[in-house]
This record gives structure tokens, sequence and C-alpha cells, in this order.
């Protein structure tokens, strides 16, 4: 019998090796992208809006806006009258997809550009104005010397190099504030509560307090407070509310 002669094997360059490897490797990693999305998707509780959906969100924005204006124009004397001290703490407590932009601009130069966020202002006729057009989203009131410590000292963070920094030692506040006298924490406090002449620089070096969701204390109502609401002018009673949320 005559001897079989072996049959070369089909040689495949490299470079074809290599591409196919290397579509495969996309393959596997374009699949685990993909159900890594579907996941997030699904522990986000995403929901496709309906048209009905966003009509009823365009009219709330539209009509935030007609009330803002309106608010604007009343300019109610008994919204500018404030007490003997020219402190003001003010809380976002509410705002999302039912806000007409020009309202959320407003918010923004207050610096609260989250719920359950909190500044310190300086009650001048200006920011009473906005805070009049913003009164549904936000409450404030005339804090006392022992929240305005705790904020401080519990939440306080300061801003260096556009980093937060938290409020740990007085090196922080020394090296952002020593050039205006204020060494420490306590001259952090005295400046704010005395509304002392580089109250601007202080508070601009604070960045907003993140406080956390009360219980029970906020109903979720437009409502002004005097009126049984959550919004508005709150005047001594916003130490209560601080002392929930800090």
């Amino acid at each position: 019998m005559a001897e079989e002669v072996p049959q070369p094997l089909n040689y495949i360059p490299e470079v074809i090796l290599k591409k196919r490897k290397n579509n495969e490797e996309w393959a596997i990693r374009r699949k685990l992208q993909l159900e890594q999305r579907v996941k997030k998707l699904k522990s986000d509780n995403f929901v496709i809006k309906k048209p009905e959906q966003f009509i009823r969100e365009y009219r709330d924005k539209e009509m935030d806006l007609v009330q803002m204006k309106q608010r604007g124009k009343k300019r109610s004397r008994r919204a500018f009258v404030t007490s003997d001290s020219s402190l003001l703490f003010v809380i976002r407590i509410g705002g999302k997809s039912d806000m007409h932009p020009r309202t959320r601009k407003l918010l923004y130069s207050l610096r609260l550009r989250k719920i359950f966020s909190g500044v310190f202002v300086k009650a001048d006729a200006r920011i009473l104005e906005i805070l009049q057009k913003v009164e549904p989203y936000v409450t404030y009131g005339y804090p006392n010397l022992k929240s305005i410590k705790d904020l401080i000292f519990k939440k306080g963070s300061g801003k260096i190099d556009k980093q937060r920094v938290p409020l740990t030692s007085n090196e922080v506040v020394e090296q952002a504030l020593g050039q205006y006298g204020i060494l420490c924490l306590e001259d952090v406090v005295t400046e704010i509560a005395n509304v002392g002449p580089h109250f601007k620089e202080v508070t601009s070096f604070l960045c907003p307090f993140a406080l956390t969701k009360p219980e029970k204390a906020l109903q979720g109502k437009k409502k002004r407070f005097l009126d049984g609401g959550d919004s508005g002018n709150r005047e001594d009673h916003i130490n209560e509310l601080v002392s929930k949320m800090n």
C-alpha cells in the first residue's frame, strides 16, 4: 500500500488571530457594559415618561413662574419685617420638576443647589425680595448662637482651592481667612452671629451646609409656616428645625 502523504496544516496569519481575539474581547466587554446598564436602570427605577406627564410638568413650571412674579409684585410689608437680628439661616426644602428655570436660578444665586442644604445670609432688601419669590421652596428664620455653633462645628466645611475641606482644625480657617483676622472656628461663629464686617468673605468661604432630612418635621406642604405649612419665615422657630436636621 502506498503511504499516505500528510496534508499541510492550514496556516492562519498572526494578524488575523490577533484581530479575532480583540473582537472576542470587545464583544465580551460590550456585553458586560450592556448588562451593567440594564441593572443600573432597574436600580434607579427608570420609568419612561408619558406625554401627559411632560405636559403636566410644563404647566406646573409655567404656573410657578406666574406665581413667582405675583409674589414679587406683592412685596408685602409683613414679609420685610425682621427682628433685631439681620442674620437669616435659609434652608431649601423643595423644588424639582415643578420649578421654573427662573426660580431655580434664584435658588442657585443663594447657593441652594440641593434640597436640604442651608446657608447664612444677611437680611437686606435684595435677599428678602429673592426669598419672597422662592418662598414655596425655602424656609428661613433667625438662628440663635447655639444653632450657629452647632452648624459650624458639626457640619461646617470650607472651600480651599475649589476643594471642599471639613473644618476639623483652626489651621484650615487661618489659611483661608487669616488675612481678615479670623483665625479659629470661634472667630467664624462670632463673625456670623454679629454679621461682622467680613461676613461676606466668611460665608463665601463656607460651603452650603448639607443637612439631613428631618422626621415628621416637614410635611411637604408649600403653604407658609404661619398658615400651617412648611415654607417661608419661621422666625425663631427655625432653631427647632435646625436641631432636627443637624
